[in-house]
């Protein structure tokens, strides 16, 4: 059997660690040619070793994603070596700092809109038309369980990943009958370099694990990324416009006996 991304390509951006480079891993590993994006250039180089030490095909780029100059090159750098776009996973994000929305910096909740939405807004703008000309494809968005509830402290980041949601849904609107799906996942606590740099500065996110989390542990990248892979591969054939939720029953809600 042949693997599901055989002779396919893929993008993903916050690719240098994390949830995206266990979705970079994972696609590579299913056949896909994979163009990763990052700011972080060491990261960036150590995803792409990765992926290219099981023989895996793998491009990179330093990447702003609030940058539409940045990201309009990225793409076209992507037709220009691979000629296609099949799956574009727009994961780039920062949680920004944890302060009551009184004390929050204008200038730190811009950064992280920046980022977290109009990252994701560039992306799948220049994607799309790749994405056609390919004759159809899959792009999946990360939201967050802050796109459903409101984490204290966290404004920003929770702001913009509700946003993501709505971008995803009309953006699968727009593209349903192009043969083009869009949807996003939206995991709980997870055990990646960015939640364990939250946790430092806001005790309380950190104590999720133990008091909100039925499932009693943070979730790994690679169970993130399984969920982001399904829902851009062909077995999600008739799943668009949706946010899977991958928390451990984190927003379950209610209490046990």
């Amino acid at each position: 059997m042949f693997p599901p991304f055989l002779k396919k390509v893929a993008a993903v951006t916050g690719a240098g660690s994390g949830i995206g480079r266990a979705i970079a891993l994972g696609l590579a590993r299913e056949g896909a040619t994979v163009h990763l994006a990052d700011r972080n250039a060491d990261g960036l180089a150590e995803t792409a070793a990765l992926i290219r030490a099981e023989d895996g095909r793998a491009f990179t780029t330093e990447l702003d994603v609030s940058s539409e100059v940045q990201v309009v090159g990225w793409v076209e750098q992507i037709g220009s070596i691979s000629g296609r776009l099949d799956a574009a996973f727009n994961n780039a994000g920062i949680t920004g700092p944890a302060k009551r929305i009184e004390h929050y910096p204008l200038e730190d909740f811009q950064r992280v809109v920046a980022v977290n939405l109009q990252g994701v807004f560039l992306g799948m703008k220049h994607q799309i038309p790749l994405i056609k000309r390919s004759g159809g494809g899959s792009i999946v968005n990360t939201a967050s369980v802050a796109a459903l509830t409101g984490p204290g402290g966290m404004s920003a980041y929770a702001a913009s990943k509700h946003g993501v949601q709505g971008l995803t849904r009309v953006v699968a609107m727009e593209n349903a009958a192009d043969g083009i799906r869009v949807n996003a996942i939206a995991p709980g606590w997870t055990e990646t370099p960015m939640v364990a740099a939250n946790s430092q500065q806001n005790p309380g996110f950190a104590a999720l694990t133990q008091t909100a989390i039925p499932a009693k542990r943070g979730g790994r990248p690679e169970e993130i990324a399984a969920a982001a892979i399904w829902l851009a591969s062909d077995t999600a054939s008739y799943v668009t416009g949706q946010m899977l939720t991958v928390d451990g029953g984190m927003t379950i809600g209610g209490f046990e006996l």
